[in-house]
């Protein structure tokens, strides 16, 4: 009888084990999570900025004159991007 209860010990004490196991994995994934998030909102802002750097790099190229032929079709392609989200807006106000 007494082997039981020592075999049944054992067991508990590797429940318990294993229980602090998963609750310690769950607080490491949750932080994981945490990590994952904050880096995708950064790498969304990296985005933007790194966006706005190369209109202000057209603008300043447009400004010098010294823009190749592909710079300026690119230019234009953002112009007319402006002017369409423009039209947009104005057709939605004059409703």
């Amino acid at each position: 009888m007494q082997d039981v209860m020592e075999k049944i010990a054992g067991i508990q004490s590797k429940l318990q084990e294993l229980l602090k196991k998963y609750y310690a994995l769950l607080k490491e994934n949750e932080q994981q999570q945490k990590t994952i998030a904050s880096l995708q909102a950064q790498h969304l802002n990296d985005g933007k900025k790194i966006r706005s750097l190369e209109e202000q790099q057209h603008i300043l190229k447009s400004a010098a004159g010294n823009m190749t032929d592909k710079d300026k079709k690119e230019f234009e392609h953002v112009i007319g991007k402006y002017i369409r989200e423009i039209d947009k807006c104005i057709d939605l106000l004059s409703e």
